[in-house]
């Protein structure tokens, strides 16, 4: 059974931080296969993500800060009808931890009943989330972490994880 209530998620992740650490130290060490990593995490996001529905949630739009580079503020703006220059000068700020522009605060100002108002020039960061679908999930597992009290989808996930993939296994 899914969980998709964001009080009860952010709870249940706040209790189970230092399990879902421990269980990230298991991911990163010893001999596992990304690939078959991979394939589970893949599997499972599928699964999971087919019965969740983001509009109903749009959590990610509300909390998180997406990193835009250039191609994505230039599409961004396109589709927004103003220029690269005024649409950064209005709503962008420098990222200093990471390469890149994001928006000046949360919510995200194209949040708009819970769907992005500029859906189709969104940024990569915004239509790749919760990034479960990409390869390496081993290299990101600190990412997803941090996701897992954000983003039913992501918290769904790492939980099916650790039952199909206990401690005990090597893999």
């Amino acid at each position: 059974m899914l969980i998709t209530d964001l009080v009860q998620i952010e709870r249940l992740a706040a209790r189970k931080e230092d399990e879902n650490w421990e269980y990230r130290t298991f991911l990163k060490g010893g001999p596992h296969s990304s690939k078959k990593l991979d394939a589970i995490v893949h599997r499972l996001h599928a699964r999971v993500s087919a019965q969740i529905d983001c509009t109903a949630c749009a959590n990610c739009c509300k909390t998180i800060l997406p990193i835009l580079d250039q191609e994505d503020i230039d599409n961004f703006a396109r589709g927004l009808g103003i220029s690269a220059e005024e649409f950064a000068e209005k709503y962008l700020v420098e990222d200093k931890a990471e390469a890149g522009m994001t928006f000046k605060g949360t919510p995200c100002p194209f949040l708009v009943d819970n769907k992005c108002s500029n859906y189709e020039h969104r940024p990569k960061d915004c239509s790749s989330y919760p990034h479960l679908h990409k390869p390496g999930f081993q290299r990101r597992t600190l990412g997803v972490l941090a996701n897992c009290s954000t983003c039913p989808i992501v918290f769904n996930v790492m939980e099916g994880l650790k039952k199909e993939l206990p401690q005990t296994e090597a893999f």
